[in-house]
């Protein structure tokens, strides 16, 4: 299992360097945090926010780099898979076709890596009150907290994939999702700017844990509920989660006809 997959890693690779620039465009395209930080920091100066104009620039900063680490995009892989027929070839191999989705996820942030952190070099040049050096733990806790973030946002959008043994357009279930996910993950404003009651509500759903609850720990920010509801949640969604994706792989793999072979 371990030799198959880690083969899996090194093909992908081998495939996202030969398409590097294209990975470079990928990582540009995800600067709205740096945009926002502008925005935020600026609104600082001359409002009453929790946070000050360092923090929220520190903030937008490390929301950049976790969102480089946990970008997705399975749910379209998958609906073309399946759609074109390729899928019916990948249910060949002896190995869960998950496995080869997860590898190309981890093979392009092992690419991507290096433009997003010329990405924040730049900027840093542009916010030099961004500039921070984070707290040994703090730095530790957000990496493992955005680990965690990428696999439950990994698993989230490929349970929804497999909706497409149903459906040619699963991918417009994660699109109203991502409406959601972009105003309670943190991603467009911190928490702590919410009002109280969207705040507790946010908390309960996975949201604010994909973006938010990581960059705040990287940040040496306080983060909303504490860090162990945190990870807490994390793993109680993941455990949902993969509950009803084994189920649905399962009743779909019944369902699947070999669309397009």
């Amino acid at each position: 299992m371990l030799r198959r997959f880690r083969t899996l890693l090194s093909v992908w690779y081998a495939y996202f360097l030969e398409y590097r620039a294209e990975v470079l465009l990928w990582a540009l395209a995800t600067v709205l945090p740096l945009i926002l930080m502008g925005v935020w920091t600026k609104a600082a100066e001359g409002g009453d926010f929790a946070l000050s104009a360092a923090e929220f620039a520190r903030y937008f900063l490390c929301v950049f780099l976790v969102r480089q680490l946990t970008i997705i995009w399975v749910i379209w892989e998958f609906q073309e898979d399946v759609v074109q027929g390729r899928l019916s070839f990948k249910l060949l191999k002896p190995l869960d076709p998950g496995w080869d989705y997860l590898a190309q996820h981890l093979s392009e942030r092992l690419t991507r890596l290096p433009f997003g952190l010329l990405i924040v070099g730049v900027f840093l040049l542009v916010y030099p009150q961004a500039r921070f050096v984070p707290e040994a733990e703090g730095l530790l806790l957000g990496l493992a907290a955005s680990v965690a973030a990428f696999l439950l946002r990994f698993l989230m959008q490929y349970t929804f994939a497999l909706l497409c043994f149903w459906t040619e357009r699963g991918a417009a279930i994660e699109e109203l999702w991502f409406v959601a996910y972009i105003f309670l993950s943190g991603l467009i404003a911190p928490l702590s700017v919410f009002p109280e009651a969207v705040r507790n509500l946010a908390l309960l759903t996975p949201f604010p844990y994909l973006v938010y609850f990581p960059a705040s720990l990287i940040a040496g920010l306080p983060v909303s509920g504490g860090v162990l509801q945190g990870f807490a949640v994390l793993g109680a969604w993941f455990a949902v989660l993969w509950i009803v994706n084994r189920w649905l792989w399962r009743k779909g793999l019944k369902q699947f006809s070999g669309m397009g072979a």
